[in-house]
């Protein structure tokens, strides 16, 4: 596997608790010092992954986001680093 960044699976969430995993999620890669993280949220009909970009376009604690060029399924997270 290319991809060897801490992830999480969201398959089979529903958007709110996919929400909320992820914001833990974010929150427990922060205190483990891992500010690039992997968001697994499949294909599908694409409601996790527009639920998802949403919930990280608000987030202040992301640099940045984008698709993972190897599988569109997942989105790659740049997290702010604390100075």
């Amino acid at each position: 596997m290319f991809n060897s960044l801490p992830s999480i699976d969201l398959h089979g969430e529903t958007r709110d608790t996919a929400r909320i995993r992820v914001d833990e999620f974010i929150n427990d890669s922060i205190k483990l010092k891992n500010y690039k993280i992997n968001i697994i949220h499949g294909i599908g009909t694409g409601i996790l992954k527009k639920e998802i970009h949403e919930f990280l376009k608000k987030d202040k604690r992301i640099e940045k986001y984008y698709m993972d060029f190897f599988n569109p399924g997942s989105t790659i997270v740049k997290i702010k680093e604390k100075s």
